[in-house]
């Protein structure tokens, strides 16, 4: 399908690694009827001043390609039209470029509220700040039926967002989402900037996956400016990575466990956690192993005791974590809150092209460790795991199967470390305007960045894409049919990111 969408445009020559086809009309409007047929995935949608772009991934062939489309006249056609997963990122297209979406179906602002500076602030001329009056929530019509607003304040330490609940008794037959209350302004903070103030707010964009989101911009960078990281750097970038990953799982199980009304797992959970971030501290010097991976390759090396600390952890995991997968197993209490609750399709897992424990729990056969194979995984794979459930039950085992996969992944990759240096400083300038796309697999699921770099080696323009994006929609169809108390409970089994999403 990638060949045939492409077989007639030349490969714009200054974007590095996979290719980006500058497209007409007529193609645009052909990739969003191949999307809406399941033949391409949508891994990413983004604007600059003068045109839009998207990240197509063929499941059939393993391919992916960049497609982009002039904005003339500040006008562009929608690929919502054609399929929904594109919604929110065109209306964000719409509120930070002021560019018009042809078509689009939704035109309600997005990550605006009605609270910034200027209009469209990344546009060529951003306009004046705008009130757009309060946010109209989709209508449900039918007979005693009530609203529940939730947030976006919440109890608790947690960031912001609302939920509008339309509920028939306790049964919910909608919810719809408002977020966008943790924008921070990332695109815009990052145009200008040197590498490597780059990389440090590419690593503060969501501050549980800053491992992936920093791999993510590192990759990026790298295949722009053709700068080839140290093999050592490869393999305890890696490491970082699966270290990040249990321990943003076991923090995850125990949670869901707590909102199901189990304290125990919760609590165990966390001392494994803990553990785990201690490890990280023993081996690299920072409990959330933030700023450790740049472009080049690593800000430090393993420490002198760090091999012995991992080695140490996933000893512990191993004796441990056994027992508390038994005792999830084994309590009908949690099976009774868990099975069945929350699910999300197959179908529905396909469409939205969901990452991550969201898609491998309802059948999508998706990680980018394997599906895009980038080293080390290429020389030590990693399996995904995989449910067809689609419930909180087989989102919960995705994670606990994962956790064991990281757990035997680090001790191999540990014992087989290649000696030798950790980065690679040799940065050359590039005559005119490089750019490249990267997907590194977060926790969450794909994180993907897109920059291009001009000839002072300052960022010209950078897209970060959390998976939250493509899970966030699925969550509120997941909770159809469930109580509003059971909301709780998928909100944690999907633990979608906030911050990440709102940029």
């Amino acid at each position: 399908m990638l060949k045939a969408l492409f077989g007639n445009y030349a490969a714009v020559p200054s974007h590095r690694g996979w290719p980006r086809f500058e497209v007409d009309a007529g193609t645009w409007q052909a990739i969003g009827e191949s999307l809406r047929e399941g033949k391409l995935d949508l891994l990413g949608e983004w604007a600059d001043e003068a045109a839009v772009h998207c990240a197509l991934f063929e499941p059939a062939s393993g391919q992916l390609n960049i497609a982009s489309i002039v904005a003339s006249a500040g006008r562009v056609p929608s690929l919502a039209v054609f399929h929904a997963p594109a919604m929110r990122l065109e209306r964000t297209i719409a509120d930070l470029f002021g560019l018009e979406v042809v078509g689009l179906p939704d035109r309600r602002p997005w990550l605006d509220h009605g609270r910034w500076a200027t209009r469209a602030p990344l546009a060529v001329r951003p306009g004046p700040p705008d009130s757009p009056g309060p946010y109209r929530f989709l209508e449900s019509d039918g007979p005693g039926l009530h609203q529940v607003p939730v947030g976006p304040v919440h109890a608790g330490i947690i960031e912001p967002g609302h939920f509008r609940f339309t509920a028939s008794g306790e049964t919910v037959i909608r919810l719809e989402e408002r977020l966008g209350y943790t924008h921070k302004g990332i695109e815009a903070l990052l145009k200008g900037k040197t590498i490597a103030e780059g990389v440090a707010i590419a690593a503060r964009v969501s501050g549980d996956s800053t491992v992936a989101y920093s791999l993510a911009f590192a990759r990026a960078v790298e295949q722009a400016l053709d700068l080839a990281p140290p093999r050592r750097a490869i393999w305890l970038r890696a490491v970082m990575a699966e270290l990040e990953r249990i321990a943003n799982h076991l923090g995850d199980i125990g949670a869901v466990c707590n909102d199901a009304a189990f304290s125990m797992m919760h609590a165990e959970c966390g001392i494994l956690r803990e553990e785990t971030l201690r490890g990280c501290a023993a081996a690299f010097g920072h409990r959330l192993m933030m700023d450790r991976i740049i472009p080049g390759g690593t800000a430090v090396d393993l420490a002198a005791t760090g091999r012995d600390a991992i080695l140490s952890l996933t000893q512990r995991l191993s004796q441990r974590f056994p027992e508390l997968i038994e005792l999830y197993d084994n309590t009908a209490s949690l099976q009774d809150r868990t099975v069945g609750t929350g699910v999300v399709s197959a179908a529905l897992a396909a469409e939205f092209a969901a990452g991550g424990f969201v898609g491998r729990a309802s059948g999508r056969y998706f990680d980018a460790r394997a599906a895009l194979a980038y080293a080390p995984y290429d020389a030590l794979a990693v399996k995904p795991a995989l449910r067809n459930e689609g419930d909180v039950d087989a989102r919960v085992w995705v994670r606990i199967h994962e956790v064991q996969a990281s757990v035997e992944w680090l001790e191999a990759a540990v014992r087989a470390l290649p000696a030798g240096p950790v980065l690679n400083p040799a940065v050359t300038a590039p005559v005119a305007s490089v750019e490249a796309t990267a997907i590194v697999e977060g926790f969450r699921g794909d994180v993907l960045a897109h920059l291009r770099i001009g000839p002072d080696l300052r960022i010209e323009r950078c897209h970060l894409r959390d998976p939250s994006w493509f899970q966030w929609p699925l969550l509120e169809i997941a909770i159809n049919g469930n109580i509003v108390a059971d909301f709780p409970l998928c909100n944690k089994s999907f633990n979608c990111s906030y911050s990440g999403h709102d940029l």
